[in-house]
């Protein structure tokens, strides 16, 4: 084992390094980083200093250091040196600023979760076809425009008893949970799931509990045993769940209502389902709500299949809460634009827009089975998602990371996507939805990276 110490003003006093190679050292720099042992903003020795210490060439340190540049752990200021990359934003919490973390310039960039740009349909017939003066009615008028709440009603996976619409489908969750969830509360949620909504269960005051998922949904067995805790909610995506890429299958989600009907608590509870995907998921329309209709919350949004800067969702289900989202929002923001439920409308209604979405939704389930097959040509047991995502289980997480940016590829880490390190296993989360070519070449990265160890 090579051992070095620096007694410096720079912030590396020890460290190990059980193989003097690039990836070896960069690997090793990066969980110094990741622990906080080298904090944010501090400046690295310099490339000859460290060839020096491990006794090797500067040109192995430079190659190390252009992994962790390339990592976006850290950045060259040039002759002032390198420098371990300043934290994220404050508004970020720690979980996010985790999911936002990825390659500074990755010639492709997996690790966003957005649509392909390309599948998207176009807004301009939309826009052209609406009032181009906002609209000037009452303050106190229905907030959802009655053309879009019979066009929802229409298409909603079950007779929803009130129906509204959101800022998206992270504004609906929340504002779901924010009226059935007290301080203290328990709530059962998926893990690994979106960390987004381990956030929101924190902000409440909330006690997640987690479930484990297999290749169908929620693991039955995992269900029960959360159902046992007694919780006041349960948040489960339906389709396409981010990160896994896996949709609930009709007959699990009939097992799943069955559990909730024999459990003690099993009437009392509410359920939120968050079918982010939507209309660009492959898998059959599946909702809990089928069999419980009075404790089901369906949100769907609109963002993978038209935008995600529309910031446009639906919300249904019992009017006891779907009336208490629509009050609370009176005192915020009232209602989602009704310039933008026109737009959404037209593009709901509009059979070009249709079938762009259509095109969309096989493109992404073709980039799945595609990359999927590629993946096990190169000896990676992988099977094709739903949606946008999936995710793979990997040897070594951060050198998961080092090696696909070392080849230019950007994808997520799977920590941020775990309820804590004890229930976390090494992940990595691909947006397989923009691998539109070269899929060979990104499928052997990704082998490479599945493998690779610090």
């Amino acid at each position: 084992m090579i051992e070095i110490g620096w007694a410096m003003t720079t912030v590396i006093d020890r460290a190990h390094f059980t193989d003097p190679t690039p990836r070896a050292i960069a690997a090793e720099l990066a969980r110094l980083i990741t622990a906080g042992d080298l904090a944010a903003g501090e400046r690295l020795p310099t490339v000859r200093e460290v060839a020096g210490r491990l006794g090797v060439s500067p040109a192995t340190v430079s190659a190390a250091w252009k992994a962790l540049s390339q990592a976006g752990l850290i950045v060259s200021r040039g002759r002032a040196g390198s420098f371990v990359r300043e934290e994220r934003q404050e508004w970020m919490s720690p979980r996010v600023q985790g999911l936002a973390q990825h390659p500074g310039s990755p010639r492709l960039d997996l690790s966003g979760g957005t649509p392909d740009a390309d599948l998207l349909p176009d807004l301009a017939r939309a826009f052209s076809r609406v009032s181009p003066r906002a609209h000037t009615g009452r303050y106190h008028e229905s907030p959802v425009l009655p053309e879009l709440e019979t066009l929802l009603r229409r298409v909603w996976p079950s007779d929803a008893e009130a129906i509204t619409v959101v800022d998206g489908a992270l504004d609906g969750v929340g504002r779901a949970l924010e009226q059935v969830v007290r301080f203290g509360d328990r709530v059962v949620v998926e893990n690994p799931g979106f960390p987004y909504f381990f956030d929101l269960i924190e902000h409440l005051g909330a006690q997640p509990i987690p479930v484990e998922l297999d290749a169908e949904g929620i693991a039955p067995s995992s269900f029960a045993r959360a159902l046992a805790t007694r919780p006041t909610a349960v948040l489960l995506q339906p389709r396409a769940h981010n990160p896994t890429g896996v949709s609930t299958s009709p007959e699990r989600a009939a097992e799943l209502a069955r559990l909730v009907r024999a459990s003690r608590n099993g009437a009392r509870f509410v359920i939120i389902e968050d079918d982010h995907s939507g209309l660009v998921a492959a898998a059959p329309e599946v909702t809990l709500a089928r069999w419980l209709p009075e404790q089901v919350v369906h949100v769907r949004s609109f963002s993978k299949s038209h935008g995600p800067d529309l910031r446009i969702a639906a919300l249904g289900g019992p009017s006891r809460i779907v009336d208490r989202v629509v009050a609370r929002r009176l005192l915020g923001p009232g209602w989602t634009s009704r310039t933008i439920q026109a737009v959404l409308f037209d593009l709901l209604s509009d059979p070009v827009s249709i079938e762009a979405v259509v095109r969309a939704r096989e493109s992404y389930r073709t980039r799945q089975r595609e990359l999927a097959g590629a993946l096990r040509r190169h000896g990676v047991s992988a099977v094709a998602g739903d949606g946008l995502n999936v995710s793979w289980d990997v040897a070594d997480e951060r050198a998961a990371l080092l090696h696909l940016a070392a080849a230019g590829v950007g994808v997520a880490a799977g920590s941020p996507f775990f309820l804590s390190d004890r229930t976390a296993r090494p992940l990595i989360r691909v947006t397989v939805g923009l691998v539109s070519g070269d899929v060979d070449a990104v499928a052997a990265s990704l082998a490479r990276a599945v493998r690779v160890t610090g």
